[in-house]
């Protein structure tokens, strides 16, 4: 499955932190989307994290972003 990459660079991390609370609507999404995607958390140490697999927090990280950008405007 190929994945998008999402550009979280053009807005502060405060807009970000707003912006993924109002938007991904799943308490450990929400955490995880923070930890990988402005924290810059890898994959593998956000599975260990959250006890689950690599795969399973790619995927989860890939749909919360995918909402997100849902909705915001660059």
């Amino acid at each position: 499955m190929s994945r998008v990459k999402y550009e979280f660079n053009n807005r502060c991390r405060d807009d970000w932190l707003h912006l993924i609370g109002q938007w991904v609507h799943n308490e450990r999404d929400r955490a995880m989307v923070i930890r990988h995607c402005l924290d810059g958390v890898i994959f593998e140490d956000l599975a260990e994290e959250f006890q689950l697999s690599v795969n399973h927090c790619q995927e989860r990280v890939s749909q919360a972003c995918k909402q997100l950008f849902s909705h915001v405007k660059s």
